[in-house]
C-alpha cells in the first residue's frame, strides 16, 4: 500500500458541532449519573416552553397592533370633527335665533331658505354619524360626569335629584371616546333615588338629526 493511501486512512472522519454537543451532554450526564434520555426529555420541554412564550408575545404584539391601527383610523378625525361641530352649532343657533311665528307666515322663499338650513345641518351631522362621531340626548338620564357638563341646577322635586332636565348644548362620542360633553342643567331638591348610571353604551343617541 502506497504511503498516500495510508494517509487517506489514517484520517479521522469530521463531526459536527451538533453531534459533538449532544455527544458532551450525553457524557457529561453519564458522568453525573443522571439518564441521558432525561436530560435530552427536559431539554426538550424547556425548548418547548420557550417557543410557546414567543409564540404567545408575538400574538399579544399582533393584538396591540391591529387595535393600535384600529385606533388611528377611529379617532383620526377627532380634531376634524370638533371644529365641524362648531358649524353645526352656529347653524343650529342660527334656526333656533328665529321665532316660531316669523317661521310660520314667512314667504315661500324665506320658507325654502330655513328648509335648506335644515337639510344642512343634518346632513352634516349625517355624514359624522358615519364616522363614527354620535350625538347624545341625555335628557331625563342620570348626571354622568363622564358624559355631561353641569352648567347650573334647577330646583324640581318632582324627578330624582341630579337628573338632567336640560340640555344647553349637545354632546358627541366618538367611537368610545368623549369627543365633547353635553353641557346640561341638572335637578335639585328631588328624591335621592334617581335612575341607573348610564355607561357610554347606555348613553342614549339622538336619531332625530
Amino acid at each position: 500500500m502506497s504511503d498516500e493511501n495510508k494517509t487517506t486512512e489514517e484520517q479521522p472522519a469530521e463531526v459536527s458541532p451538533e453531534t459533538e454537543a449532544a455527544a458532551a451532554q450525553s457524557d457529561a450526564a453519564e458522568d453525573s449519573g443522571d439518564d441521558p434520555i432525561e436530560v435530552l426529555r427536559a431539554e426538550n420541554a424547556e425548548l418547548r416552553d420557550r417557543a410557546l412564550r414567543a409564540m404567545a408575545e408575538m400574538e399579544n404584539l399582533r393584538r396591540r397592533t391591529e387595535k393600535e391601527v384600529k385606533d388611528a383610523r377611529q379617532y383620526a378625525v377627532s380634531g376634524f370633527a370638533r371644529d365641524v361641530l362648531t358649524v353645526s352649532d352656529n347653524l343650529h343657533r342660527a334656526l333656533e335665533a328665529l321665532p316660531e311665528e316669523d317661521r310660520r307666515n314667512a314667504d315661500a322663499g324665506v320658507a325654502a331658505l330655513i328648509e335648506g338650513v335644515e337639510m344642512i345641518e343634518r346632513d352634516l351631522l349625517n355624514q359624522l354619524e358615519k364616522n363614527g362621531v354620535r350625538k347624545l340626548n341625555p335628557e331625563g338620564q342620570k348626571f354622568d360626569p363622564n358624559f355631561h357638563q353641569a352648567m347650573f341646577e334647577v330646583p324640581n322635586t318632582e324627578v330624582p335629584n341630579n337628573t338632567v332636565v336640560q340640555v344647553v348644548q349637545a354632546g358627541y362620542v366618538i367611537g368610545d371616546r368623549v369627543l365633547r360633553p353635553a353641557m346640561v342643567g341638572v335637578s335639585k331638591g328631588g328624591p335621592k333615588e334617581a335612575a341607573q348610571p348610564q355607561s357610554e353604551a347606555g348613553q342614549t343617541v339622538d336619531k332625530s338629526a
